[in-house]
């Protein structure tokens, strides 16, 4: 009988998958994401707020009252009530009358947000740059 070759016979691997790196790919995948995402923020109103506590005299010439009530109607100085289109030509013409207005606007609290910042818009394209934010009265 003549020596036929031995078949050596192999071992069987494991039918699993290699997981040893797969924390470095998910370590290298979250890394990815953090520095490609963007995030937006809000600017929100861009005004520089005084320092807490800080009170000032300022006579009464100097001011010009804006208040906005519920219904969205504006009322300067409670003389007048102005349309919001002619908002800015009187607070420009008032500035141009007196340097040193400051115009303080004050909303009721059930003012829609919109005609708040819509009135505030307007001041601001007017040329005031002394803006006093007012809370309403309770």
């Amino acid at each position: 009988m003549a020596n036929k070759p031995q078949l050596a016979r192999r071992n069987k691997s494991n039918p699993e998958i290699p997981t040893s790196s797969m924390a470095d790919i998910a370590f290298l995948l979250i890394v990815f994401f953090l520095v490609t995402t963007t995030m937006n923020q809000d600017k929100g109103i861009g005004m520089q707020l005084p320092p807490a506590g800080e009170n000032k005299k300022i006579q009464k010439k100097n001011i010009c009252n804006v208040w906005v009530n519920a219904a969205g109607d504006i009322l300067i100085n409670l003389e007048q009530e102005v349309p919001l289109g002619q908002l800015r030509a009187d607070i420009e013409r008032r500035l141009s009358e007196n340097d040193k207005l400051i115009v303080s606007l004050k909303a009721d609290e059930e003012t829609p947000y919109n005609a708040f910042i819509d009135v505030l818009d307007e001041i601001k394209l007017s040329g005031a740059t002394r803006i006093s934010l007012a809370s309403p009265e309770k």
